[in-house]
């Protein structure tokens, strides 16, 4: 059997179906599984051993470019790729309608969300066979469960992510504990105030853990190097990839971070993490794995450093 899946955005979404992969393998074994994601975030489904052809398509890029001629020739070609291969079943489990429309260049039975649970409606007219799955479920265990209806399979299969880091070879870290502090997210509502940082980053250091922190843009950047200035011993983090980052999260005893697709790298690696909410609520996206990890706060209810530290100090236990 060969499988497509389609799960193309944002990082925290991609992660969150990684078990998927886990769970066709489990009970497919012989199947084939290729995966098309977006192009920045292709190299997550490459740490699964599960999964054979990544497939990067470019939505992101192609939208700033529209009058490109470049940019429609890229089009085409991105269409003559996913379409070159026959797949017996196309799954699509991010409900929307770009991932509906990406699904149909493809060659194969096409499954997704029913129209009265897929997060755009329009997007369940472009599949061949659609399935109700709730809403009120984590997002993990509905990918899960849309693959499972999907394939029919078991849904209580034990959680499994099925990624390992690369080595990382870093000179610039110190030998001992380290606590990765992720600092960045997409919006400024879900940022932790700085000032917690340093004061989350100092006692961290008198525990005897060295914060990290790393970042990316120009202002992530700029923010890192201020909190890390006033704690002595922590350290800014140079520009990584992001399987260099999951090579670093992979050597943490702890993790801590807002809202962001990095943290819930961190719970799909096994590494404690504790996950900070301010501007949403972590029931339904929350970090979840099978290791120590923790959702703190919420929409509106920024968790407090001694919150926060108290969690850090079971994680460490």
């Amino acid at each position: 059997m060969r499988i497509l899946l389609i799960k193309t955005t944002s990082l925290g979404d991609v992660i969150h179906n990684l078990p998927v992969v886990s769970d066709l393998r489990r009970c497919l074994p012989d199947a084939r599984i290729d995966w098309c994601v977006e192009e920045s975030f292709a190299d997550i489904p490459r740490l699964h051993p599960g999964v054979g052809r990544v497939i990067p398509v470019a939505v992101r890029r192609w939208r700033k470019n529209l009058g490109a001629v470049a940019t429609w020739r890229a089009v085409a070609d991105f269409r003559r790729e996913i379409g070159a291969d026959d797949y017996d079943a196309v799954l699509d489990t991010q409900g929307l309608l770009k991932s509906a429309l990406i699904a149909r260049f493809a060659r194969g039975r096409r499954c997704g969300y029913a129209a009265e649970v897929a997060r755009e409606p329009l997007a369940a007219r472009f599949y061949d066979a659609t399935f109700v799955i709730p809403r009120n479920v984590h997002a993990v265990q509905r990918n899960r469960w849309l693959a499972a209806a999907a394939f029919d399979y078991p849904v209580d299969l034990p959680l499994d992510y099925g990624i390992a880091a690369p080595s990382l070879d870093a000179d610039w870290l110190p030998a001992g504990r380290l606590a990765i502090l992720l600092t960045a997210t997409s919006r400024d509502d879900k940022l932790w105030a700085e000032n917690h940082w340093r004061e989350l980053a100092a006692a961290l250091r008198a525990r005897g853990l060295t914060p990290v922190l790393p970042a990316g843009s120009a202002p992530e950047r700029q923010r890192v190097e201020r909190i890390a200035a006033a704690v002595a011993g922590a350290i800014v983090a140079p520009p990584l990839s992001l399987p260099r980052v999951a090579a670093l999260l992979a050597r943490a005893s702890l993790t801590i971070g807002v809202d962001t697709g990095l943290a819930h790298l961190a719970a799909a690696l096994r590494v404690p993490v504790i996950a900070l909410y301010i501007a949403t609520e972590p029931a339904l996206t929350g970090v979840l794995g099978t290791g120590f990890h923790r959702n703190l706060g919420g929409a509106g209810r920024p968790p407090s450093v001694g919150e926060v530290l108290a969690v850090a100090e079971q994680a460490l236990r």
